[in-house]
Protein backbone atom coordinates (compact mmCIF):
# COMPACT_ATOMS: atom_id res chain seq x y z
CA UNK A 1 0.00 0.00 0.00
CA UNK A 2 1.07 3.57 -0.61
CA UNK A 3 0.58 5.77 2.42
CA UNK A 4 0.90 9.49 3.06
CA UNK A 5 1.50 11.63 6.15
CA UNK A 6 3.84 11.37 9.13
CA UNK A 7 2.03 8.82 11.28
CA UNK A 8 4.39 6.94 13.60
CA UNK A 9 5.23 3.50 12.24
CA UNK A 10 4.46 1.93 15.61
CA UNK A 11 0.82 3.02 15.29
CA UNK A 12 0.35 1.30 11.95
CA UNK A 13 -0.93 -2.21 11.31
CA UNK A 14 -1.54 -3.90 7.97
CA UNK A 15 -5.01 -5.04 9.05
CA UNK A 16 -5.99 -1.46 9.89
CA UNK A 17 -5.00 -0.25 6.41
CA UNK A 18 -6.74 -3.14 4.64
CA UNK A 19 -10.11 -3.41 2.93
CA UNK A 20 -11.61 -6.88 3.42
CA UNK A 21 -13.76 -8.67 0.82
CA UNK A 22 -15.92 -11.49 2.15
CA UNK A 23 -16.56 -14.51 -0.05
CA UNK A 24 -19.38 -16.98 0.55
CA UNK A 25 -17.89 -19.80 -1.54
CA UNK A 26 -21.12 -21.69 -2.23
CA UNK A 27 -22.51 -18.63 -4.04
CA UNK A 28 -19.46 -16.91 -5.53
CA UNK A 29 -18.43 -18.75 -8.73
CA UNK A 30 -19.08 -22.32 -9.90
CA UNK A 31 -16.25 -23.67 -12.06
CA UNK A 32 -17.62 -27.15 -12.81
CA UNK A 33 -21.33 -26.60 -13.51
CA UNK A 34 -22.72 -28.49 -10.51
CA UNK A 35 -24.58 -25.41 -9.26
CA UNK A 36 -22.34 -24.91 -6.22
CA UNK A 37 -19.55 -22.32 -6.05
CA UNK A 38 -16.08 -23.71 -5.43
CA UNK A 39 -12.45 -22.82 -4.77
CA UNK A 40 -11.31 -23.10 -8.42
CA UNK A 41 -14.12 -20.66 -9.17
CA UNK A 42 -12.63 -18.20 -6.69
CA UNK A 43 -9.20 -18.64 -8.29
CA UNK A 44 -10.76 -17.66 -11.62
CA UNK A 45 -11.84 -14.35 -10.07
CA UNK A 46 -8.65 -13.39 -8.22
CA UNK A 47 -7.76 -10.84 -10.91
CA UNK A 48 -11.24 -9.36 -10.53
CA UNK A 49 -10.68 -8.93 -6.80
CA UNK A 50 -7.24 -7.45 -7.40
CA UNK A 51 -8.71 -4.98 -9.89
CA UNK A 52 -11.30 -3.87 -7.33
CA UNK A 53 -8.41 -3.07 -4.98
CA UNK A 54 -9.27 -5.11 -1.89
CA UNK A 55 -6.43 -6.34 0.33
CA UNK A 56 -7.81 -9.27 2.35
CA UNK A 57 -10.16 -12.08 1.41
CA UNK A 58 -12.30 -13.52 4.20
CA UNK A 59 -13.30 -17.01 3.12
CA UNK A 60 -16.41 -18.48 4.72
CA UNK A 61 -16.05 -22.17 5.68
CA UNK A 62 -14.79 -24.56 3.03
CA UNK A 63 -14.03 -27.35 5.50
CA UNK A 64 -15.51 -30.84 5.13
CA UNK A 65 -19.13 -30.58 6.32
CA UNK A 66 -22.52 -32.28 5.95
CA UNK A 67 -23.88 -28.76 5.33
CA UNK A 68 -26.75 -28.58 7.77
CA UNK A 69 -25.70 -24.93 8.21
CA UNK A 70 -23.84 -24.35 4.94
CA UNK A 71 -20.41 -25.24 6.25
CA UNK A 72 -20.63 -23.80 9.74
CA UNK A 73 -21.06 -27.40 10.94
CA UNK A 74 -17.52 -28.70 10.50
CA UNK A 75 -16.90 -32.43 10.21
CA UNK A 76 -13.13 -32.22 9.70
CA UNK A 77 -11.11 -29.05 10.26
CA UNK A 78 -8.22 -30.29 8.12
CA UNK A 79 -10.14 -31.32 5.00
CA UNK A 80 -11.82 -29.37 2.21
CA UNK A 81 -15.45 -30.19 1.37
CA UNK A 82 -15.63 -32.15 -1.88
CA UNK A 83 -18.15 -29.69 -3.33
CA UNK A 84 -15.57 -26.90 -2.97
CA UNK A 85 -12.58 -28.80 -4.38
CA UNK A 86 -9.41 -30.15 -2.79
CA UNK A 87 -6.69 -28.99 -0.45
CA UNK A 88 -4.50 -28.57 -3.53
CA UNK A 89 -7.12 -26.16 -4.95
CA UNK A 90 -7.06 -24.22 -1.68
CA UNK A 91 -3.26 -24.03 -1.80
CA UNK A 92 -3.45 -22.60 -5.33
CA UNK A 93 -5.88 -19.94 -4.09
CA UNK A 94 -3.55 -18.94 -1.25
CA UNK A 95 -0.61 -18.78 -3.65
CA UNK A 96 -2.52 -16.68 -6.20
CA UNK A 97 -3.66 -14.21 -3.53
CA UNK A 98 -0.21 -13.87 -1.98
CA UNK A 99 1.32 -13.37 -5.43
CA UNK A 100 -0.86 -10.26 -5.76
CA UNK A 101 -0.03 -8.98 -2.28
CA UNK A 102 -3.47 -10.00 -1.02
CA UNK A 103 -4.08 -11.93 2.18
CA UNK A 104 -6.46 -14.70 3.23
CA UNK A 105 -8.32 -15.15 6.49
CA UNK A 106 -10.42 -18.22 7.27
CA UNK A 107 -13.56 -18.69 9.30
CA UNK A 108 -12.79 -20.34 12.64
CA UNK A 109 -15.83 -22.19 14.00
CA UNK A 110 -15.00 -23.61 17.42
CA UNK A 111 -18.08 -22.97 19.56
CA UNK A 112 -19.48 -26.12 17.99
CA UNK A 113 -18.70 -28.86 15.49
CA UNK A 114 -20.81 -31.05 13.26
CA UNK A 115 -22.53 -33.97 14.96
CA UNK A 116 -20.57 -36.05 12.43
CA UNK A 117 -17.19 -34.84 13.69
CA UNK A 118 -14.97 -37.59 15.07
CA UNK A 119 -14.91 -35.87 18.46
CA UNK A 120 -18.70 -36.03 18.77
CA UNK A 121 -18.94 -39.60 17.54
CA UNK A 122 -16.41 -40.64 20.19
CA UNK A 123 -18.09 -38.54 22.83
CA UNK A 124 -21.43 -40.18 22.07
CA UNK A 125 -19.72 -43.54 22.70
CA UNK A 126 -18.08 -42.21 25.91
CA UNK A 127 -14.61 -43.00 24.53
CA UNK A 128 -11.73 -41.95 26.78
CA UNK A 129 -10.92 -38.25 26.86
CA UNK A 130 -13.76 -37.46 24.43
CA UNK A 131 -16.52 -38.39 26.92
CA UNK A 132 -16.86 -34.80 28.17
CA UNK A 133 -15.99 -32.94 24.94
CA UNK A 134 -19.58 -31.70 24.65
CA UNK A 135 -22.33 -30.62 27.04
CA UNK A 136 -24.07 -33.89 27.98
CA UNK A 137 -26.74 -33.81 30.71
CA UNK A 138 -29.56 -35.83 32.17
CA UNK A 139 -33.06 -34.60 31.43
CA UNK A 140 -35.49 -33.05 33.90
CA UNK A 141 -38.74 -34.72 35.02
CA UNK A 142 -41.50 -33.16 32.95
CA UNK A 143 -43.63 -32.71 36.07
CA UNK A 144 -40.99 -30.35 37.52
CA UNK A 145 -40.62 -28.15 34.42
CA UNK A 146 -42.73 -25.29 33.10
CA UNK A 147 -41.62 -25.91 29.49
CA UNK A 148 -42.01 -28.74 26.99
CA UNK A 149 -39.71 -30.54 24.55
CA UNK A 150 -40.88 -32.86 21.83
CA UNK A 151 -38.18 -35.55 21.87
CA UNK A 152 -36.65 -37.56 24.69
CA UNK A 153 -37.94 -40.33 26.97
CA UNK A 154 -41.52 -40.26 28.21
CA UNK A 155 -41.97 -38.06 31.26
CA UNK A 156 -38.67 -36.25 30.65
CA UNK A 157 -37.80 -32.87 29.16
CA UNK A 158 -34.54 -31.10 28.30
CA UNK A 159 -32.16 -30.09 31.13
CA UNK A 160 -33.24 -26.44 30.91
CA UNK A 161 -35.49 -24.09 28.96
CA UNK A 162 -32.90 -22.54 26.64
CA UNK A 163 -33.84 -21.68 23.08
CA UNK A 164 -31.74 -22.41 20.04
CA UNK A 165 -30.87 -19.41 17.89
CA UNK A 166 -32.26 -21.43 14.98
CA UNK A 167 -35.62 -22.04 16.64
CA UNK A 168 -36.89 -24.70 19.03
CA UNK A 169 -35.09 -25.94 22.16
CA UNK A 170 -31.30 -25.79 22.47
CA UNK A 171 -31.19 -29.47 23.48
CA UNK A 172 -31.59 -32.76 21.64
CA UNK A 173 -31.79 -36.27 23.07
CA UNK A 174 -29.27 -38.83 21.87
CA UNK A 175 -30.58 -42.40 21.99
CA UNK A 176 -27.11 -43.91 21.75
CA UNK A 177 -25.71 -42.19 24.83
CA UNK A 178 -29.02 -41.85 26.63
CA UNK A 179 -28.47 -38.17 27.46
CA UNK A 180 -29.27 -34.71 26.14
CA UNK A 181 -26.67 -32.55 24.37
CA UNK A 182 -26.58 -28.77 24.00
CA UNK A 183 -26.70 -27.02 20.61
CA UNK A 184 -27.12 -23.25 20.59
CA UNK A 185 -27.56 -23.50 16.81
CA UNK A 186 -28.89 -26.42 14.74
CA UNK A 187 -29.27 -29.87 16.33
CA UNK A 188 -26.46 -31.05 14.04
CA UNK A 189 -24.11 -28.46 15.62
CA UNK A 190 -23.38 -29.65 19.18
CA UNK A 191 -21.57 -27.12 21.40
CA UNK A 192 -18.06 -27.99 22.51
CA UNK A 193 -17.43 -28.08 26.26
CA UNK A 194 -14.77 -25.43 26.67
CA UNK A 195 -14.49 -26.15 30.40
CA UNK A 196 -12.58 -29.27 29.36
CA UNK A 197 -8.84 -28.42 28.97
CA UNK A 198 -8.45 -31.22 26.41
CA UNK A 199 -10.99 -29.48 24.15
CA UNK A 200 -9.03 -26.25 24.31
CA UNK A 201 -5.76 -28.03 23.49
CA UNK A 202 -7.28 -29.78 20.49
CA UNK A 203 -8.71 -26.48 19.22
CA UNK A 204 -5.27 -24.87 19.48
CA UNK A 205 -3.79 -27.69 17.41
CA UNK A 206 -6.36 -27.11 14.66
CA UNK A 207 -5.58 -23.38 14.68
CA UNK A 208 -1.83 -23.97 14.51
CA UNK A 209 -2.26 -26.39 11.62
CA UNK A 210 -3.87 -23.69 9.48
CA UNK A 211 -1.50 -20.94 10.57
CA UNK A 212 1.45 -23.11 9.58
CA UNK A 213 -0.09 -23.43 6.12
CA UNK A 214 0.40 -19.69 5.75
CA UNK A 215 -3.02 -18.11 6.24
CA UNK A 216 -3.17 -14.53 7.48
CA UNK A 217 -5.73 -14.79 10.24
CA UNK A 218 -9.18 -15.86 11.35
CA UNK A 219 -12.68 -14.53 11.61
CA UNK A 220 -13.81 -16.30 14.81
CA UNK A 221 -17.46 -17.31 14.50
CA UNK A 222 -19.85 -16.97 17.49
CA UNK A 223 -16.87 -16.53 19.79
CA UNK A 224 -18.94 -14.90 22.55
CA UNK A 225 -20.76 -18.20 23.17
CA UNK A 226 -17.81 -20.36 24.31
CA UNK A 227 -18.48 -20.06 28.05
CA UNK A 228 -21.81 -21.15 29.51
CA UNK A 229 -23.05 -20.19 32.99
CA UNK A 230 -22.17 -22.60 35.77
CA UNK A 231 -24.97 -25.09 36.40
CA UNK A 232 -26.74 -24.14 33.14
CA UNK A 233 -29.66 -22.38 34.90
CA UNK A 234 -33.01 -21.70 33.26
CA UNK A 235 -33.32 -18.50 31.27
CA UNK A 236 -35.94 -15.80 31.61
CA UNK A 237 -38.97 -17.32 29.86
CA UNK A 238 -40.11 -13.88 28.72
CA UNK A 239 -36.93 -13.11 26.77
CA UNK A 240 -37.05 -13.17 22.98
CA UNK A 241 -34.23 -15.76 23.06
CA UNK A 242 -34.61 -17.74 26.26
CA UNK A 243 -31.35 -18.54 28.01
CA UNK A 244 -29.15 -16.20 26.00
CA UNK A 245 -28.13 -14.35 29.15
CA UNK A 246 -26.48 -17.61 30.29
CA UNK A 247 -24.70 -18.60 27.08
CA UNK A 248 -23.43 -15.28 25.76
CA UNK A 249 -20.36 -13.79 27.46
CA UNK A 250 -20.23 -16.45 30.12
CA UNK A 251 -17.99 -16.29 33.19
CA UNK A 252 -14.83 -17.80 31.63
CA UNK A 253 -14.98 -16.28 28.14
CA UNK A 254 -12.05 -13.89 28.65
CA UNK A 255 -9.98 -16.72 30.12
CA UNK A 256 -10.60 -18.92 27.08
CA UNK A 257 -9.90 -16.19 24.52
CA UNK A 258 -6.78 -15.00 26.30
CA UNK A 259 -5.46 -18.55 26.49
CA UNK A 260 -5.96 -18.96 22.72
CA UNK A 261 -4.10 -15.74 22.11
CA UNK A 262 -1.21 -16.31 24.51
CA UNK A 263 -0.61 -19.94 23.56
CA UNK A 264 -1.21 -19.78 19.80
CA UNK A 265 -2.34 -16.65 17.97
CA UNK A 266 0.26 -14.30 19.44
CA UNK A 267 3.01 -16.33 17.78
CA UNK A 268 1.95 -15.20 14.29
CA UNK A 269 1.47 -11.88 12.46
CA UNK A 270 -2.20 -12.43 11.81
CA UNK A 271 -5.52 -10.60 11.79
CA UNK A 272 -7.86 -11.78 14.56
CA UNK A 273 -11.52 -10.84 14.15
CA UNK A 274 -14.16 -11.97 16.62
CA UNK A 275 -17.88 -12.28 15.95
CA UNK A 276 -19.85 -11.46 19.11
CA UNK A 277 -23.50 -11.33 18.14
CA UNK A 278 -24.84 -10.48 21.59
CA UNK A 279 -21.97 -8.39 22.98
CA UNK A 280 -22.38 -4.83 24.22
CA UNK A 281 -19.96 -2.12 23.12
CA UNK A 282 -18.36 -2.29 26.58
CA UNK A 283 -17.91 -6.06 26.39
CA UNK A 284 -16.43 -5.66 22.94
CA UNK A 285 -13.98 -3.01 24.11
CA UNK A 286 -12.75 -5.35 26.88
CA UNK A 287 -11.84 -8.00 24.31
CA UNK A 288 -9.64 -5.82 22.10
CA UNK A 289 -5.87 -5.58 22.01
CA UNK A 290 -2.98 -6.75 24.15
CA UNK A 291 -4.71 -5.55 27.32
CA UNK A 292 -7.88 -7.47 26.47
CA UNK A 293 -8.33 -10.85 24.81
CA UNK A 294 -5.96 -10.18 21.92
CA UNK A 295 -8.67 -9.59 19.32
CA UNK A 296 -7.87 -6.93 16.72
CA UNK A 297 -11.51 -6.10 16.10
CA UNK A 298 -14.98 -7.50 16.73
CA UNK A 299 -18.18 -7.71 14.73
CA UNK A 300 -20.45 -5.92 17.21
CA UNK A 301 -24.10 -5.65 16.18
CA UNK A 302 -25.74 -2.71 17.98
CA UNK A 303 -25.93 -0.71 14.76
CA UNK A 304 -27.32 -3.73 12.89
CA UNK A 305 -30.21 -3.96 15.37
CA UNK A 306 -31.40 -0.41 14.71
CA UNK A 307 -34.38 -1.82 12.79
CA UNK A 308 -35.36 -4.39 15.46
CA UNK A 309 -37.47 -4.02 18.61
CA UNK A 310 -37.54 -5.69 22.03
CA UNK A 311 -39.08 -8.83 20.51
CA UNK A 312 -36.15 -9.36 18.17
CA UNK A 313 -35.70 -8.70 14.45
CA UNK A 314 -39.00 -10.41 13.57
CA UNK A 315 -40.97 -8.34 16.07
CA UNK A 316 -41.38 -5.09 14.14
CA UNK A 317 -44.73 -4.44 12.50
CA UNK A 318 -43.26 -2.62 9.51
CA UNK A 319 -39.91 -3.90 8.14
CA UNK A 320 -37.34 -1.25 7.38
CA UNK A 321 -38.26 1.32 10.01
CA UNK A 322 -35.21 2.89 11.62
CA UNK A 323 -34.04 6.34 12.65
CA UNK A 324 -30.85 7.91 11.35
CA UNK A 325 -30.37 9.79 14.63
CA UNK A 326 -30.38 6.50 16.56
CA UNK A 327 -28.02 4.94 14.03
CA UNK A 328 -25.61 7.89 14.33
CA UNK A 329 -25.67 7.69 18.13
CA UNK A 330 -24.77 3.98 18.08
CA UNK A 331 -22.03 4.40 15.48
CA UNK A 332 -20.56 7.38 17.34
CA UNK A 333 -20.53 5.49 20.64
CA UNK A 334 -18.61 2.67 18.96
CA UNK A 335 -16.18 5.07 17.28
CA UNK A 336 -15.40 6.69 20.64
CA UNK A 337 -15.31 3.56 22.80
CA UNK A 338 -13.56 0.94 20.62
CA UNK A 339 -9.84 1.05 19.91
CA UNK A 340 -10.61 -0.34 16.46
CA UNK A 341 -13.89 -1.30 14.78
CA UNK A 342 -15.00 -3.76 12.12
CA UNK A 343 -16.95 -1.60 9.67
CA UNK A 344 -19.82 -3.52 8.07
CA UNK A 345 -23.47 -3.30 7.11
CA UNK A 346 -23.68 -6.66 5.37
CA UNK A 347 -22.37 -10.21 5.50
CA UNK A 348 -23.56 -13.77 4.90
CA UNK A 349 -25.90 -13.62 7.92
CA UNK A 350 -27.92 -10.50 7.09
CA UNK A 351 -29.98 -9.15 4.16
CA UNK A 352 -28.52 -7.06 1.36
CA UNK A 353 -27.36 -3.65 2.56
CA UNK A 354 -29.09 -1.67 -0.22
CA UNK A 355 -32.46 -3.26 0.58
CA UNK A 356 -32.01 -2.77 4.31
CA UNK A 357 -30.09 0.47 4.83
CA UNK A 358 -30.48 2.03 1.40
CA UNK A 359 -33.36 2.57 -0.98
CA UNK A 360 -34.01 0.42 -4.03
CA UNK A 361 -35.70 3.41 -5.71
CA UNK A 362 -32.28 5.08 -5.50
CA UNK A 363 -30.24 1.90 -5.70
CA UNK A 364 -27.06 3.36 -7.21
CA UNK A 365 -27.12 6.51 -5.09
CA UNK A 366 -27.82 4.75 -1.80
CA UNK A 367 -25.36 1.94 -2.55
CA UNK A 368 -22.56 4.44 -3.17
CA UNK A 369 -23.55 6.50 -0.13
CA UNK A 370 -23.26 3.40 2.06
CA UNK A 371 -19.91 2.60 0.45
CA UNK A 372 -18.72 6.12 1.29
CA UNK A 373 -19.78 5.64 4.91
CA UNK A 374 -18.04 2.28 5.29
CA UNK A 375 -14.78 3.39 3.68
CA UNK A 376 -14.41 6.72 5.50
CA UNK A 377 -15.05 5.64 9.09
CA UNK A 378 -12.35 4.70 11.61
CA UNK A 379 -11.90 0.94 11.44
CA UNK A 380 -11.40 -1.83 8.90
CA UNK A 381 -14.06 -1.86 6.15
CA UNK A 382 -15.71 -5.10 5.00
CA UNK A 383 -17.22 -5.48 1.53
CA UNK A 384 -19.50 -8.47 1.10
CA UNK A 385 -19.62 -10.12 -2.33
CA UNK A 386 -22.15 -8.30 -4.51
CA UNK A 387 -22.10 -5.08 -2.50
CA UNK A 388 -19.79 -3.62 -5.13
CA UNK A 389 -22.53 -3.92 -7.78
CA UNK A 390 -25.46 -3.04 -5.53
CA UNK A 391 -27.11 -6.48 -5.31
CA UNK A 392 -30.51 -6.44 -3.62
CA UNK A 393 -32.80 -8.79 -1.73
CA UNK A 394 -34.61 -11.45 -3.75
CA UNK A 395 -38.29 -12.41 -3.63
CA UNK A 396 -38.81 -15.79 -1.97
CA UNK A 397 -42.36 -16.64 -3.02
CA UNK A 398 -42.73 -19.81 -0.97
CA UNK A 399 -41.21 -21.63 1.99
CA UNK A 400 -39.80 -24.19 -0.46
CA UNK A 401 -37.49 -21.59 -2.00
CA UNK A 402 -35.78 -20.95 1.35
CA UNK A 403 -32.62 -22.75 2.47
CA UNK A 404 -31.56 -20.91 5.63
CA UNK A 405 -32.20 -23.01 8.78
CA UNK A 406 -32.60 -19.90 10.92
CA UNK A 407 -35.37 -18.53 8.71
CA UNK A 408 -37.04 -21.94 8.42
CA UNK A 409 -36.85 -22.46 12.19
CA UNK A 410 -38.44 -19.09 12.86
CA UNK A 411 -41.27 -19.73 10.39
CA UNK A 412 -41.93 -23.16 11.89
CA UNK A 413 -41.94 -21.76 15.44
CA UNK A 414 -44.51 -19.14 14.40
CA UNK A 415 -46.66 -21.77 12.70
CA UNK A 416 -46.47 -24.11 15.69
CA UNK A 417 -47.36 -21.32 18.10
CA UNK A 418 -50.38 -20.38 16.01
CA UNK A 419 -49.00 -16.89 15.42
CA UNK A 420 -49.39 -17.38 11.66
CA UNK A 421 -51.44 -19.74 9.52
CA UNK A 422 -49.33 -19.71 6.36
CA UNK A 423 -46.03 -18.62 4.86
CA UNK A 424 -47.74 -15.80 3.01
CA UNK A 425 -48.30 -14.02 6.34
CA UNK A 426 -44.52 -13.72 6.90
CA UNK A 427 -43.41 -13.45 3.28
CA UNK A 428 -42.81 -9.71 3.67
CA UNK A 429 -40.59 -10.31 6.70
CA UNK A 430 -38.69 -13.12 4.97
CA UNK A 431 -38.11 -10.89 1.97
CA UNK A 432 -36.73 -8.23 4.29
CA UNK A 433 -34.86 -10.31 6.87
CA UNK A 434 -33.78 -13.78 5.66
CA UNK A 435 -30.09 -14.67 5.52
CA UNK A 436 -30.74 -16.26 2.13
CA UNK A 437 -30.73 -12.82 0.49
CA UNK A 438 -26.97 -12.60 1.04
CA UNK A 439 -26.53 -16.13 -0.31
CA UNK A 440 -28.21 -15.88 -3.70
CA UNK A 441 -25.58 -16.47 -6.39
CA UNK A 442 -23.20 -13.70 -7.37
CA UNK A 443 -24.48 -11.94 -10.47
CA UNK A 444 -21.62 -11.93 -12.97
CA UNK A 445 -23.77 -11.40 -16.06
CA UNK A 446 -27.39 -11.36 -17.21
CA UNK A 447 -27.63 -15.01 -18.30
CA UNK A 448 -30.11 -17.42 -16.63
CA UNK A 449 -27.38 -18.68 -14.30
CA UNK A 450 -26.08 -15.12 -13.82
CA UNK A 451 -22.64 -16.26 -14.99
CA UNK A 452 -22.37 -18.05 -11.65
CA UNK A 453 -23.09 -21.50 -13.07
CA UNK A 454 -23.96 -23.37 -16.26
CA UNK A 455 -26.00 -25.81 -14.17
CA UNK A 456 -28.91 -25.57 -11.75
CA UNK A 457 -27.90 -23.16 -8.96
CA UNK A 458 -28.15 -24.46 -5.40
CA UNK A 459 -30.22 -21.38 -4.46
CA UNK A 460 -32.40 -19.27 -6.74
CA UNK A 461 -30.76 -16.48 -8.70
CA UNK A 462 -32.18 -13.01 -8.15
CA UNK A 463 -34.52 -12.12 -10.99
CA UNK A 464 -32.86 -8.70 -11.45
CA UNK A 465 -29.63 -10.29 -12.73
CA UNK A 466 -30.24 -8.93 -16.25
CA UNK A 467 -29.74 -5.34 -15.08
CA UNK A 468 -27.59 -5.81 -11.95
CA UNK A 469 -24.42 -7.71 -12.78
CA UNK A 470 -20.65 -7.38 -12.88
CA UNK A 471 -20.40 -7.36 -16.68
CA UNK A 472 -22.64 -4.29 -16.93
CA UNK A 473 -20.94 -2.59 -13.98
CA UNK A 474 -17.44 -2.95 -15.38
CA UNK A 475 -18.54 -1.48 -18.70
CA UNK A 476 -19.94 1.67 -17.05
CA UNK A 477 -17.33 4.03 -15.57
CA UNK A 478 -20.08 5.65 -13.44
CA UNK A 479 -21.21 2.35 -11.90
CA UNK A 480 -21.29 1.38 -8.25
CA UNK A 481 -18.35 -0.96 -8.90
CA UNK A 482 -16.08 1.81 -10.19
CA UNK A 483 -17.12 4.06 -7.31
CA UNK A 484 -16.01 1.35 -4.84
CA UNK A 485 -12.70 1.09 -6.71
CA UNK A 486 -12.13 4.84 -6.53
CA UNK A 487 -13.09 4.93 -2.83
CA UNK A 488 -10.65 2.12 -2.03
CA UNK A 489 -7.91 3.99 -3.90
CA UNK A 490 -8.72 7.15 -1.94
CA UNK A 491 -8.62 5.37 1.41
CA UNK A 492 -5.36 3.71 0.41
CA UNK A 493 -3.81 7.10 -0.31
CA UNK A 494 -5.09 9.03 2.72
CA UNK A 495 -3.90 8.17 6.23
CA UNK A 496 -6.50 10.52 7.64
CA UNK A 497 -9.27 8.20 6.41
CA UNK A 498 -7.67 5.27 8.22
CA UNK A 499 -6.19 6.69 11.41
CA UNK A 500 -7.90 10.06 11.80
CA UNK A 501 -10.02 10.89 14.84
CA UNK A 502 -13.79 10.91 14.28
CA UNK A 503 -16.12 13.77 15.25
CA UNK A 504 -19.85 13.77 14.59
CA UNK A 505 -21.55 16.89 13.22
CA UNK A 506 -25.29 17.68 13.22
CA UNK A 507 -26.23 14.83 15.63
CA UNK A 508 -29.95 15.69 15.63
CA UNK A 509 -30.37 15.94 11.87
CA UNK A 510 -32.79 13.25 10.66
CA UNK A 511 -31.40 13.27 7.10
CA UNK A 512 -27.70 14.08 7.24
CA UNK A 513 -24.88 11.97 8.64
CA UNK A 514 -21.86 14.29 8.65
CA UNK A 515 -18.51 13.91 10.38
CA UNK A 516 -14.88 14.90 10.23
CA UNK A 517 -11.73 12.77 10.33
CA UNK A 518 -8.66 14.54 11.72
CA UNK A 519 -5.02 13.42 11.76
CA UNK A 520 -2.46 16.00 12.88
CA UNK A 521 -2.94 18.97 10.49
CA UNK A 522 -5.08 17.04 7.98
CA UNK A 523 -8.87 17.12 8.14
CA UNK A 524 -11.52 15.54 5.95
CA UNK A 525 -15.26 16.19 5.98
CA UNK A 526 -17.81 13.54 4.99
CA UNK A 527 -21.39 14.63 4.28
CA UNK A 528 -24.05 11.99 3.62
CA UNK A 529 -27.68 12.78 2.83
CA UNK A 530 -29.06 9.46 4.04
CA UNK A 531 -32.58 10.13 2.76
CA UNK A 532 -34.73 10.26 -0.37
CA UNK A 533 -35.39 14.00 0.04
CA UNK A 534 -33.08 16.97 -0.57
CA UNK A 535 -31.24 18.17 2.54
CA UNK A 536 -29.22 21.26 3.44
CA UNK A 537 -25.95 21.00 5.35
CA UNK A 538 -25.91 23.66 8.07
CA UNK A 539 -23.26 22.73 10.66
CA UNK A 540 -23.20 24.67 13.92
CA UNK A 541 -19.40 24.89 13.83
CA UNK A 542 -16.97 24.02 11.08
CA UNK A 543 -13.70 25.92 10.78
CA UNK A 544 -12.47 25.75 7.19
CA UNK A 545 -10.97 28.29 4.82
CA UNK A 546 -11.91 26.22 1.81
CA UNK A 547 -13.00 22.84 0.51
CA UNK A 548 -11.54 20.40 -1.99
CA UNK A 549 -13.83 17.66 -3.29
CA UNK A 550 -12.06 14.30 -2.99
CA UNK A 551 -14.93 12.14 -4.19
CA UNK A 552 -18.70 12.32 -4.63
CA UNK A 553 -21.38 9.92 -5.84
CA UNK A 554 -23.10 12.34 -8.23
CA UNK A 555 -21.53 13.63 -11.43
CA UNK A 556 -20.71 17.00 -9.88
CA UNK A 557 -20.56 17.72 -6.15
CA UNK A 558 -21.16 21.09 -4.43
CA UNK A 559 -17.83 22.92 -4.31
CA UNK A 560 -18.77 24.36 -0.90
CA UNK A 561 -21.01 22.14 1.28
CA UNK A 562 -22.12 24.91 3.68
CA UNK A 563 -25.79 25.68 3.05
CA UNK A 564 -25.65 23.54 -0.12
CA UNK A 565 -28.68 21.46 -1.01
CA UNK A 566 -27.69 17.81 -1.25
CA UNK A 567 -29.65 15.53 -3.57
CA UNK A 568 -31.24 12.21 -2.46
CA UNK A 569 -28.55 9.90 -1.07
CA UNK A 570 -25.79 12.26 -2.13
CA UNK A 571 -22.40 11.59 -0.55
CA UNK A 572 -19.38 13.90 -0.75
CA UNK A 573 -15.92 13.74 0.84
CA UNK A 574 -14.00 17.03 1.18
CA UNK A 575 -10.50 17.94 2.24
CA UNK A 576 -10.68 20.99 4.52
CA UNK A 577 -8.19 23.78 3.87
Amino acid sequence: MSRSGSLEQADRAWWKEAVVYQIYPRSFNDSDGDGVGDIPGIVEKVDYLDRLGVDVIWLCPVYDSPNHDNGYDIRDYRSIAEAFGTMADWEVLLEELHARDMRLIMDLVVNHTSSEHEWFRRSRRREGKYEEYYHWHEGRPAAEADYETTDGPAGEVAPNNWDSIFGGPAWSYDEGRGQWYLHIFDEHQPDLNWRNPAVREDVKREIEWWLEKGIDGFRMDAIDLLSKAEGLPDGDPDDALVGSEHYSHGPRLHEYLRELYDDTLSNYDVMIVGEMGMASVEETAASLGEDGDGLDMVFQFDHMNVDADENGPWGRAEPGEWKLTEFKEIVTRKQRRLDWDALFLSNHDVPRLVSRFGDERYREESATLIATFLLTMRGTPYVYQGDEIGMTNADFRSREEIDDPQTLGTIDDLLEAGAIDSYEEVREFVNYRSRDHARTPMQWDGSPGAGFTDGEPWLKVNENRSRINVEAALANEDSIWHYYRRLIELRDAEDVLVYGEYELLCPDDEQLFAYTRTLEDEQVLVVLNWSAEPATFEPATLDAAGFEVLIGNYGESPADPIDAELRPYEAVVYRLE
